[in-house]
């Protein structure tokens, strides 16, 4: 039975604000607790599938990507890859846009609250689903194997959006009870929440189904095997990172001093990393001949994508905003539907590509539109009905009020193909978010072996080859470059640029190195509500 079939009712969502309890539940639903947890099957449906209805979304700071105002935007247009200009009247929103830019946000920056619910709404599902999964194997003499598989699920979606958490807010509760009262919850270091995110995705991998999350049938969409590995491997690669408890300070932990369990060994943190890719790859992963089928309307066929928001606009209500939000008023209307004008390339990445130069990367075109815009073989015109639409990418500055080509500055996102079968301007659409996918896998493995004192160019180089580029040597500076062009506007900025140390403040045409001065944003303060609710809970460094 598929999850995106079912008719979920979901009960003990509880929401996080600061006008109620941390933990207080909001009952949404008719069904009694006697009727949503009767069997096995309504278990199945209400305590395990149902938290997967969050991993997507079609609200503000809803969903892990898809959507504004969230996750993938506070870790996209913080960086040199995405920017929201100011276009005259439209996109000053307050300054908000402006302050995810410049690195100039706050306690009370709008929308971080909004974020923190949300992932936190997600893990208390889970706490929930949790408790009722071991409540029912109690009470109920049923078959325990398929019990403990679904617990070691809610326990790998948990870790998962603790994961999301500690990247984001640091220092930050580790909440695994829906019976904690408000005054006892208390902050954990940054370095405990991910041994507990390590240790809870390693105890329920062998739990777990060994079937692809990304393809059509009962476990599309839920994390399995390989998902859980990409994740272990994505908390190792950045394992100096996230056991510095404050950040703000030198030196870091190093990651052949970070020990990992695995198989009876000790590997340090490279190795464990690519431990977990190997193991990935066993899983019969690989990169598709071509870059963009990943990403195309019937992408759910697609060999490399490992972990993914199923799309389909007459089963579920997730949208995908990025393309609506970025394309020119004129260009989604040839695509026969509405779009924002909003978010574009920053001059960085459009300088990274090397757009227009001998050496251009091919991967440009099919990440971004830029010059004269065609759809279907036809040019796309402006707003005048007579001139052709072009996108300026090199004029793309924060503030482009009164410049020239006010509406029509920077390079605008390509990457996920039209659907001409989407509903709501295009944000309904088939094309499976794409989350996680084997090419990162790749070059985290070059990566770790790179750190680790071997030679990661193998991998480095599948993914070049890939596009018809050239081989070249595995070094940090190369690895960091091809990650910034094959995963570009796909979420990992942020995380990147916050391991190679090149996360700073204030951009210009290149981000600084962080220092003590301006380090502290490489994570975002618990929000200024959340401390007031709390007052023994510590703000991060630099807030």
């Amino acid at each position: 039975m598929n999850h995106a079939k079912c008719i979920i009712t979901l009960l003990a969502a509880c929401i996080l604000t600061a006008c109620n309890s941390f933990l207080e539940e909001h009952p949404d639903g008719s069904l009694t607790e006697e009727q949503a947890y009767n069997s096995i099957a309504d278990l199945r449906n209400n305590a395990v599938l149902a938290v997967y209805n969050n991993i997507g979304g079609n609200q503000d700071s809803k969903g892990l990507q898809g959507t504004g105002r969230g996750v993938f935007d506070f870790n996209s247009l913080t960086t040199d890859e995405a920017i929201m200009p100011t276009r005259g009247g439209d996109w000053y929103d307050g300054g908000f846009w402006q302050t995810l830019f410049l690195h100039t946000w706050t306690p009370g920056t709008a929308s971080m609250k909004d974020m923190w619910e949300y992932l936190y709404q997600v893990v208390i599902t889970c706490n929930d689903g949790i408790e009722r999964v071991n409540s029912f194997m109690a009470t109920h003499n049923s078959d325990m194997q398929e019990l403990i598989s679904y617990e070691a699920e809610l326990r790998a979606v948990r870790a998962m959006y603790y994961f999301y958490l500690m990247d984001l807010f640091g220092n930050i509760p580790l909440v695994t009870s829906t019976h904690l009262k408000t005054n006892d919850i208390q902050q954990s270091k940054r370095s405990e929440v991910f041994w507990f995110a390590v240790k809870e995705l390693q105890g329920a991998l062998p739990l777990l189904a060994t079937q692809k999350s990304n393809i059509p049938g009962e476990y599309y969409g839920r994390i399995t095997r390989p998902v859980a590995f990409f994740l272990l491997a994505k908390l190792a690669i950045n394992a100096e990172v996230y056991t510095h408890d404050n950040w703000t300070t030198t030196p870091k932990p190093s990651g052949s001093t970070i020990l990992f369990q695995h198989q009876a060994k000790s590997l340090n943190a490279w190795e464990y990393c690519k431990a977990c890719c190997d193991s990935i790859e066993q899983y019969d992963y690989q990169l598709e001949p071509t870059f963009t089928t990943n990403f195309c309307p019937t992408n759910e066929s697609s060999r490399e994508n490992i972990f993914t928001i199923p799309m389909d606009p007459t089963l579920y209500s997730n949208w995908y905003t990025y393309f609506f939000r970025s394309r020119h008023y004129s260009h989604g209307a040839a695509l026969g539907g509405g779009s924002e004008n909003g978010t574009c390339a920053t001059l960085d990445i459009i300088r990274a590509f090397h757009l227009n130069e001998s050496n251009e990367d091919p991967r440009f075109y099919m990440t971004f539109y830029a010059g004269t815009v065609k759809e279907n073989g036809k040019t796309v015109m402006d707003d005048d009905g007579k001139s052709p639409l072009i996108y300026y990418p090199m004029l793309v500055k924060l503030d482009l009020t009164g410049t020239t080509y006010e509406k029509t500055t920077g390079a605008r996102l390509r990457k996920y193909a039209n659907d001409p079968n989407a509903n709501a301007d295009g944000r309904a659409c088939n094309n499976d978010i794409v989350l996680f996918r084997f090419a990162d896998v790749l070059l985290m493995r070059a990566e770790a072996l790179t750190r680790n004192g071997s030679d990661g160019s193998s991998d480095l180089n599948k993914v070049r080859s890939r596009v018809g580029l050239p081989a070249i040597t595995a070094n940090l500076d190369n690895i960091i470059n091809e990650r910034y062009l094959e995963l570009a506007w796909e979420g990992w900025r942020r995380n990147d640029m916050v391991r190679f140390g090149i996360y700073g403040n204030p951009y210009t045409d290149r981000p600084q190195v962080p220092d003590e001065e301006n380090g502290h944003t490489t994570v975002f303060p618990i929000p200024a509500d959340l401390m007031l609710m709390h007052p023994s809970w510590t703000q991060n460094p630099g807030y």
